[in-house]
């Protein structure tokens, strides 16, 4: 049996006719750029994060960028980010010519650590991005508190996270601006490159709706200095048709999430990531962590199960942030993640003959 790590054909094939007519529509109108599709999709997404207001983007790394600027942040700024993260998050911050500063990460959760964030606090931070890794919120009390005692911004990364819900509250509703990506594999994603920013703050999101337009709310007319990353009608559009079925697809995903638990349970060697009270997951990734993960990695292989390793090396020690001069040692906790972690197969539609394969595989290993 092969098992692949990833699959849409699930997600697409029964909504496969509503794609087609909205393209025709969206071909037939000329209407390609911002306009009814995209305003149609903010509404709902902005409804679906319990945020007054969501703004459509090119991608999720823009969506941080934009949100970064929106918020005054640039040069000589600081901004704290977590050492366990999709390089993004960091990429977003130096982008707009601010440091990032990262903090380690707790190990249960895998989530920046709260307890941790006061020390690296200078006059020069200016916000917290919180990444609530793997569809699992961060401890928000916590990092929402700091914040508001030192006056920093809080800028929610919940590319990961659509959906999930923090003592009952949406992800994308805490921070003052969040940024959301939608990317093909995301919980709900586009076919394409898309984003997305969220925030009930009117005048950020006037600024927001501005700089990603090239700074203009009217055409050729420019208040701000802005950047070209619009979310496109057809791609909204199609966005449009899938929200609708994103809770119901997160709640199958939690569902799978039990069967891998409740196979895997007994195997002293595996480490789960910990969900605690109160805190709901959207399971964007199922993770296991073990000390001798290559070798599974390559069994996995050997035996037609797709895996893939989120993410191996720590942004602290990418050959891209070298200039920062951090080293082996100083984000213990995230680099003991980084070699330990391994994603398995986990999509909507997936069978349970493919799980029990997958598990029944993954024992005999050990």
């Amino acid at each position: 049996m092969k098992v692949p790590f990833f699959n849409l054909k699930a997600v697409h094939e029964p909504l496969k006719k509503e794609f087609i007519n909205a393209f025709n529509r969206i071909v037939d109108d000329g209407s390609f750029i911002l306009g009814k599709d995209v305003e149609q999709f903010e509404s709902s997404f902005a409804k679906f994060c319990n945020s007054s207001f969501a703004i459509g983007v090119g991608n999720g790394l823009d969506a941080l960028k934009i949100s970064l600027k929106t918020l005054g942040i640039g040069y000589g700024d600081e901004v704290i980010v977590p050492a366990h993260t999709y390089i993004a998050t960091w990429l977003a911050v130096s982008e707009v010519g601010a440091v990032p500063v990262p903090v380690d990460v707790c190990e249960n959760t895998m989530n920046i650590n709260p307890t941790l964030i006061l020390d690296k606090i200078t006059p020069r931070t200016k916000a917290i991005i919180p990444v609530h890794i793997y569809g699992l919120p961060c401890d928000m009390d916590a990092i929402l508190s700091i914040a508001k005692e030192r006056n920093l911004y809080v800028i929610e990364d919940f590319a990961q996270a659509q959906g999930a819900t923090y003592k009952g509250e949406r992800v994308g509703s805490f921070g003052h601006i969040n940024a959301c990506s939608f990317y093909p594999s995301k919980n709900i994603g586009a076919m394409g490159d898309a984003g997305a920013i969220t925030t009930s703050d009117s005048e950020l999101a006037r600024k927001a709706c501005m700089i990603r337009n090239y700074g203009s709310n009217q055409k050729y007319f420019h208040e701000l200095e802005g950047v070209n990353s619009r979310l496109d009608s057809l791609q909204a559009a199609f966005l449009k048709i899938k929200l609708p079925y994103i809770d119901k697809q997160n709640e199958e995903r939690r569902q799978i999430s039990l069967f891998y638990h409740e196979k895997l349970k007994n195997l002293n060697e595996v480490k789960f990531q910990s969900i605690p009270p109160d805190y709901q997951s959207v399971y964007h990734l199922f993770t296991i962590r073990l000390n001798n993960r290559d070798q599974l990695f390559q069994y996995l292989y050997e035996n037609g199960i797709g895996s893939l390793i989120h993410y191996p090396i720590p942004p602290h020690l990418q050959l891209a942030y070298k200039f920062l001069n951090y080293k082996v040692g100083d984000f213990p906790v995230a680099e003991k993640i980084a070699n330990e972690i391994i994603s398995l197969p986990f999509f909507i539609g997936i069978q349970d003959t493919e799980l029990e394969y997958v598990c029944e595989k993954i024992i005999r290993f050990f």
